[in-house]
């Protein structure tokens, strides 16, 4: 092994050029065949490239990985062209970025295990509050309903629009309610029976889609228009009125 007069790195003693810098060692007048590229020529590794890619999105871990295997490989890759490869640099810089990208991962799920628990808390609590927003507004509907018709509806279809403003079609309440679904909860209407025609009583149940996921609390409300609410199962007139 010698030492390249123009670099200082280790190479072969019968070395013709240096596969660090890519200056030619060999003698003037050698023949055009022993000469080796120029360091500004040569083909660029295309595994220097990939790491290089996959360095800038090193934020995401199968990403960095990639930046560091396709780096290394392209370092090895680059030493034994001789100087027919280049990208020395572009492998570098992917590795850099990839181990970067690594060495951030144990702060990247910290920060998940904190953040996506809190995420889900406050989802769920948006859910909640506007099922109760929604138990209000059929109160409302149907207290409007009984005025105009004397009676309770038979069903939450019965609030909904029509051709023309009835019993059957009374126009007092938002489609997306009708369909009895909403923010993660689904609502569940009894009309009590009827007495000399007339319905006097009602109950709506509203619950989650998915308990613990979607929400937590099971409400419910009638004709009193007190809403109820049940955090083990589903709530009735015998829960506690909501606080």
């Amino acid at each position: 092994m010698k030492a390249c007069p123009y670099c200082a790195e280790s190479i072969q003693d019968n070395a013709q050029f240096c596969p660090h810098c890519g200056t030619s060692l060999a003698a003037p007048g050698a023949p055009a065949g022993l000469q080796p590229p120029s360091p500004g020529g040569g083909e660029t590794s295309g595994k220097a490239i990939a790491s290089l890619i996959c360095g800038i999105f090193f934020f995401l871990l199968p990403s960095s990985i990639l930046a560091i295997v396709m780096g290394h490989l392209s370092l090895a890759d680059i030493r034994r062209s001789a100087g027919r490869l280049r990208g020395r640099g572009m492998a570098i810089t992917g590795l850099v970025f990839g181990y970067a990208g690594v060495a951030m991962l144990p702060m990247i799920l910290i920060i998940a295990a904190i953040a996506i628990p809190n995420l889900l808390r406050a989802k769920m609590a948006a859910n909640e509050s506007s099922a109760v927003g929604a138990l209000r507004e059929i109160n409302t509907a149907c207290q409007g309903y009984e005025i105009d018709y004397a009676t309770f509806p038979a069903s939450l279809a019965k609030l909904g629009h029509g051709a023309e403003q009835s019993s059957d079609s009374a126009d007092l309440l938002r489609a997306e309610l009708l369909a009895g679904q909403k923010s993660g909860y689904r609502f569940a209407y009894e009309a009590g029976s009827p007495v000399d025609g007339k319905i006097a009583s009602y109950a709506v149940h509203a619950d989650p889609l998915t308990p613990n996921t979607t929400g937590t609390r099971h409400f419910f409300t009638d004709q009193t228009g007190v809403i109820r609410v049940s955090m083990t199962g589903a709530a009735d007139e015998n829960s506690p009125p909501l606080q």
